[in-house]
């Protein structure tokens, strides 16, 4: 079996070879050899259109694949990003709040330190009168005894 264009080629040769009848410029060609061309070209047809189908076919189903591989490719890296601006979020937020309960106790920290100075003065003040309230005592009363002699 021949493919349709070689039969095609051999059509168009027999008509370019076939006699010219005087004054009508219409050619003679043999019946019989022009079914034999037609019949050829319906048993090759069938098969090439086959072929030319299952071509089309393929390609469509390798088209489909591959925009269904390329969609899915896309939806994974629109994932993935996302993913990594909530993971980039969720640190950010965790560092705001680590610096924020740092900041939160070095100034209760200072507050601490601050009233404990305060408390450790407010002592030590007392500690103070009550000295200063001593010597006096002890100096009066030594004044007291040395009148006293």
């Amino acid at each position: 079996m021949e493919d349709i264009m070689e039969v095609i080629d051999l059509m168009e040769e027999n008509i370019d070879k076939a006699p010219v009848v005087p004054l009508s410029g219409k050619i003679l060609v043999d019946k019989e050899e022009l079914l034999d061309y037609i019949q050829e070209l319906r048993l090759v047809y069938p098969e090439q259109l086959k072929e030319a189908k299952w071509v089309k076919e393929e390609r469509q189903r390798i088209l489909n694949e591959a925009e269904t591989r390329a969609q899915t490719m896309v939806k994974n890296a629109e994932d993935k990003v996302r993913q990594m601006i909530d993971e980039n979020e969720v640190t950010r937020q965790a560092i705001d709040q680590a610096n924020r309960l740092v900041n939160d106790a070095q100034t209760k920290s200072m507050e601490i330190k601050a009233d404990c100075d305060q408390y450790a003065d407010d002592i030590l003040g007392d500690v103070e009168k009550r000295l200063d309230m001593l010597l006096k005592k002890v100096h009066d009363d030594r004044v007291y005894f040395n009148n006293k002699q």
